[in-house]
């Protein structure tokens, strides 16, 4: 390792790749109230990927003129150096002669190098770490402008730093349209179940007339306990919004486990002080896990209520407004079963129930493909920066 690059290439700080003429420096500390009409000025919020010009607040042009020693132009590179931590963008031409904020860094690539590779290298897992140790605070992060300035930016020649920014830049686009038909296939998903579960899917010019349904009329608490002889200490799953059931922290699973929940395959489980921000979940695994005693566990009916149906209509706005409106307690709101049972479903029979559950699967399914590929291609992405940014892999150089 040399000076913090893992890479047998040679390196020099990122302070004599900027252009000598405009050195690496902070911008704004007191931009003022907002001024209509002002000069833009960037943020470390506003900081990631492209920077969207519409949303930047302005400052005076007075308070502009005594910082116009960090003045942004076309390309300069602007870093993060608080909150979202060695997060940058390019600056685009509608910014330029804009500013910056305290929390912004301003780094203008010399001639001799290419601002899209400084950024590759900027982004790129080595100096992602080195960024990551050399953050000072606890609370409130930051990384110092001198800090920032030492950091080792592999000397490579320009028509290879050109070569290794088209290379990854193609890697980004493929991302940046994967992001775009995620979010198609999220909205196509959404407008899947506001059809299919509230009947409103026309069939020969006729509109569903399903009958309200009381949750408790299909469905049934679940209060069996683990035992002493029961499941194992790795079988104990919490519940999360974002990844459902998943394996709980072992600092957080109590020494006896005799009490806590069985859950079956296909059973729902949920803490009743967080359902409200959507900690619900299917037990979608084969085999049986255990949940907190605290937790409230219920199984669907097989003969009223197919489980992957309750499970689309609970990611729904309209089950979202009924739990954040029921509950108990009036410091923070729990929301037991019985609270839950008493919610009326737009239910249709179970075949049909079934026929719909499939349709929405089979969305859902798709979208989970390209969450997939979005991962894989980040990681090969992250990988691929990897050899490249280091000098492990070489690539030809194109005449300039």
């Amino acid at each position: 390792m040399r000076d913090g690059q893992e890479t047998g290439v040679s390196t020099t700080p990122l302070a004599k790749v900027a252009d000598a003429r405009a050195p690496i420096v902070y911008g704004i500390v007191q931009p003022g109230p907002e001024c209509p009409g002002g000069v833009p000025f960037v943020q470390s919020r506003d900081v990631g990927g492209a920077v969207d010009v519409n949303v930047l607040n302005r400052t005076s042009q007075q308070i502009a003129e005594q910082y116009r020693r960090s003045k942004i132009a076309l390309g300069d590179i602007l870093f993060s150096l608080r909150g979202n931590i060695g997060q940058s963008s390019i600056t685009p031409a509608e910014l330029d002669g804009a500013n910056i904020a305290r929390g912004v860094a301003r780094i203008r690539v010399g001639a001799k190098g290419d601002p899209e590779f400084v950024r590759y290298v900027l982004q790129g897992p080595v100096l992602q770490r080195l960024i990551a140790r050399n953050a000072n605070g606890s609370t409130f992060r930051e990384l110092s402008i001198e800090e920032l300035r030492k950091l080792p930016i592999p000397d490579v020649s320009l028509p290879e730093q050109l070569k290794i920014a088209e290379i990854l830049r193609t890697w980004d686009e493929a991302l940046e349209k994967l992001t775009v038909l995620r979010a198609a296939k999220e909205r196509r998903l959404g407008a899947l179940r506001a059809a299919l579960l509230f009947g409103r899917l026309r069939q020969k010019g006729l509109r569903h007339n399903w009958a309200p349904t009381r949750l408790e009329a299909v469905t049934h608490e679940l209060t069996k306990r683990n035992g002493t002889k029961g499941l194992g200490r790795e079988s104990v799953m919490g519940v999360t919004k974002a990844e459902g059931v998943v394996p709980m922290r072992e600092q957080t699973i109590a020494a006896d486990i005799s009490r806590y929940k069985r859950l079956p395959p296909r059973a729902f489980a949920y803490n009743p002080m967080r359902i409200n921000v959507g900690s619900i979940a299917m037990n979608d695994r084969d085999e049986a896990v255990l949940v907190s005693p605290d937790y409230v566990v219920f199984a669907c009916n097989a003969d009223g209520l197919d489980p992957d149906y309750l499970d689309h209509l609970r990611k729904t706005s309209w089950w979202a407004h009924y739990i954040n409106s029921g509950g108990s307690g009036s410091v923070r709101q729990r929301t037991y079963y019985a609270d839950l049972a008493a919610l009326k479903l737009p239910l249709p029979d179970l075949d049909e129930q079934k026929a719909i559950a499939a349709v929405l699967n089979t969305a859902r399914a798709d979208l989970i493909a390209t969450e997939r590929e979005i991962e894989a291609v980040t990681r090969q992405k992250r990988g691929l920066m990897q050899k490249l940014l280091t000098g492990e892999w070489q690539v030809e150089e194109e005449d300039s």
